[in-house]
Order: C-alpha cells, then sequence, then structure tokens
C-alpha cells in the first residue's frame, strides 16, 4: 500500500532564544536561518523545505513576537500573526532549561484566538540541558496548558538540536499533521530565500555576535552591489559583494567600526568564511557602515528596505 504525498507549512513560535532557527536548520540540513541569542533576531518570513520521500515539509522561521517599540516592530508583530493564519501546524517552543512562564502563555493564548486554528504541536527543546527529573516536570507543566488555555497538543516531543536528538521524530509528527498534497517546490531546493538575501543576514549575524543589547534592533545589512570578478581564470572565480551595514546612530556606528575598525575587519572574515561556505566561491567582501536616523520609525525607509 502507498501512503498518500503530503505537503504544507509549519512554524515555530516561543519566546526570544528559544530555539527556534537552530530547529528551523537542523530540520532542514542547512543553515538557512540566522540564530542568534539576541531576541528579535529574525527580520523576516524564511522557508526552509524539507525533502522527504512520503512527504515535503515547508518549515516558517518567523520573528518572534514581541512588544513593539518602533513601526518595523509593529510591521514585524503582524507578519507573525498573518504567518500563524496561514500555517498548518504550530510547533511552539518551550525550553526544558526555563519553566513554562506567563510568556508563553501569551503566546499560546494569542494561538488559541485565531480564528482558523492550526494543529498544535508543544516542543520541550534544549533537551540536552536538563536531566530526566527536571524534563518530566517540563512535560507535566507543558500538558497543564490545555486544560488552562483551551487547546489541545497533537503530541509533546522533548528535542534538542543541538545534539540531534529526536529532530527527526519532530519531522514525522509535523509530516503526520500536514494534508495530503502535491510537492510545492523543487526537491532538490532547500529554501525560497534569494542568495542575496541570504548573505545579508549572515553579515548581520557576524556583526551580532557579542555587541551591546542596544545595537541587534538598529541594524540592518543591505548587498550594494554583487557579481563575478570579470578577466579571473574560469578555474579560479572571486565573487565581488559590497554591502552595507545600516545602523540610526553615530554611537552605533562607532561599536560596529570598533578601535581603528578591528571590530568591521572581525565581522568581514567571519562573514566571507559563511558566504563563501554558501555560495561555494572565494568572496572579496567590501563592507561600509551608514547612519540612517531612526529608520525602525521611517515608513519610507521601511518600505524602502523591504518591511
Amino acid at each position: 500500500m502507498t501512503t498518500e504525498f503530503r505537503s504544507g507549512f509549519a512554524c515555530f513560535v516561543g519566546r526570544p532564544n528559544a530555539g527556534k532557527s537552530t530547529l528551523t536548520n537542523a530540520l532542514v540540513g542547512t543553515k538557512i536561518a540566522i540564530a542568534s541569542s539576541k531576541p528579535q533576531t529574525t527580520r523576516h518570513v524564511i522557508r526552509g523545505i524539507v525533502n522527504r520521500p512520503d512527504a515535503q515539509l515547508i518549515v516558517v522561521d518567523t520573528p518572534g513576537l514581541h512588544r513593539p517599540r518602533t513601526l518595523l516592530g509593529e510591521r514585524l508583530n503582524d507578519l507573525v500573526y498573518e504567518t500563524w493564519g496561514e500555517v498548518d501546524v504550530i510547533g511552539v517552543c518551550l525550553p526544558a532549561s526555563e519553566r513554562v512562564g506567563p510568556g508563553d502563555e501569551f503566546l499560546v493564548g494569542e494561538i488559541a484566538k485565531l480564528p482558523r486554528r492550526p494543529a498544535l504541536v508543544a516542543l520541550a527543546t534544549k533537551s540536552d540541558l536538563v536531566g530526566r527529573e527536571r524534563m518530566a516536570q517540563h512535560l507535566l507543566s507543558i500538558q497543564a496548558l490545555e486544560e488552562k488555555l483551551g487547546i489541545r497538543w497533537a503530541s509533546i516531543i522533548p528535542v534538542s538540536a543541538v545534539t540531534d536528538d529526536q529532530v527527526g521524530l519532530v519531522a514525522d509528527e509535523l509530516v503526520k499533521l500536514l494534508p495530503a498534497g502535491p510537492q510545492l517546490y523543487p526537491e532538490d531546493q532547500l529554501t525560497d530565500e534569494p542568495t542575496e538575501t541570504r548573505i545579508a543576514e549572515l553579515i548581520r549575524e557576524a556583526a551580532l555576535e557579542g555587541v551591546r543589547d542596544e545595537l541587534p534592533h538598529s541594524l540592518m545589512v543591505t548587498i550594494d552591489e554583487m557579481g563575478l570578478r570579470a578577466g579571473r581564470p574560469e578555474d579560479r572565480p572571486l565573487l565581488d559583494i559590497f554591502a552595507s551595514m545600516i545602523v540610526e546612530r553615530d554611537s552605533q556606528k562607532g561599536i560596529v567600526i570598533g578601535h581603528r575598525g578591528e571590530r568591521l575587519r572581525e565581522v568581514g572574515t567571519a562573514a566571507r568564511h559563511q558566504i563563501a561556505a554558501l555560495v561555494g566561491t572565494p568572496v572579496h567582501l567590501a563592507l561600509k557602515v551608514k547612519v540612517v536616523k531612526d529608520w525602525q520609525r521611517d515608513p519610507k525607509q521601511l518600505n524602502r528596505l523591504g518591511f
């Protein structure tokens, strides 16, 4: 008996740093979403594609729901609600290393209010960080949310994307909840995100490493120009990338550049290695830092930057 082919969309939600992007990358088998310990790192909807003989699961990595302080924040929240209403399954990431708290309850409560509620799977992420007893307590707390918030978990799964523990089981459970349907993307495709956007995100990820809390929200990266360098031998190509790192204030520009440009060089080196691995070609990366005052609050700037 042949099983019916299934296809559809799933997304992960959770508080900042709950392991959403790391789990997305583990499921897809390649890095499509940047992972950072900074809240609100994910800025737009990224689709990662899990291809299997019996199914095609499209994992949508969304920005985290948060209390917006800027117009950008409001637009990102709108994007989250829009995505929730369109997916077939929502995986709620509840890190085993932290107690289920008001933030988690608020998130699940918001999903419970959706006019069309997707199937819900609870994921006890970061299972590698706790012992058996702590995990048992955590799973009971997750189960208690059913009665408290009037929801029903299709399943509750402990998972660690870092140690690859039960990632396959998560994929199986999500696929089970998808509708029967045809393949939606070519089977060799892992994301529908343009290469240029992925490159900009890798630069932003490198820039976010080890910076102060005020910077992550204010930092944006745009690719100004990109192309293979002319006149190079065929067996020795070089990809030239010229990118701008956009911040909101002069003080932030100083942070990104660092003492005598040291920080900017570190960012360039880290990003270049990641980009070369992504495109399979040696890369020359030229970075500049621009100040665009309060771009997160300016509708014109947000539209220009694609938000």
